[in-house]
């Protein structure tokens, strides 16, 4: 009954992989766009020493605090495909995203992580997050994700301001204020 219900839940998920690869296809350029500027180019093996703040610490700094959330939000659709970001959240082909700013990569128990991914040594931040997000396999070469990435990094600041404040604990201070 398990294996039917996470075939179902995989199917799904490849399915909605594909539809998002072709959307993203018709819609965005890649990231040797000439309309596009360019980026440094960061993989795991060159991210280097990082700054790990809390996700409310983030939030408070551009270019995350000017983000469009809600362009965010509707972006994340294509996430939760492969993810849940809910507190408490099952695994699903893709690890439970909750909590996930300031933990080392490949470290949620119970998930099968990628050897590329559990032989790496970083935390994940916005900017690894932003790195990961521009092209995956290009970021970390072996690891499982086949999503092509987000090639503008304005759609990728709306995206990260998004799961920083769902992903954690700075959503519930967010909705106080």
């Amino acid at each position: 009954m398990q294996r039917t219900a996470r075939r179902d839940v995989q199917t799904r998920g490849a399915m909605l992989l594909l539809a998002s690869t072709a959307l993203a296809a018709c819609g965005g350029g890649t990231s040797d766009d000439p309309a596009l500027p360019k980026e440094p180019e960061l993989t795991a093996a060159t991210l280097g020493e990082q700054n790990v703040l809390a996700p409310a610490q983030w939030l408070a700094t551009e270019p995350y605090a000017a983000a469009d959330r809600d362009a965010g939000e509707r972006q994340a659709r294509v996430c939760l495909a492969c993810h849940s970001i809910a507190e408490g959240g099952a695994n699903m082909i893709g690890p439970n995203l909750y909590g996930f700013f300031g933990r080392k990569a490949g470290a949620v128990e119970a998930f099968d992580y990628s050897s590329a991914i559990e032989e790496t040594d970083f935390v994940w931040t916005p900017r690894a997050l932003d790195a990961w997000l521009r092209q995956p396999a290009r970021f970390m070469p072996g690891n499982r994700m086949t999503y092509p990435g987000v090639p503008k990094k304005q759609d990728r600041d709306n995206l990260i301001a998004y799961l920083l404040t769902v992903t954690s604990d700075a959503g519930a201070a967010k909705e106080e204020e």
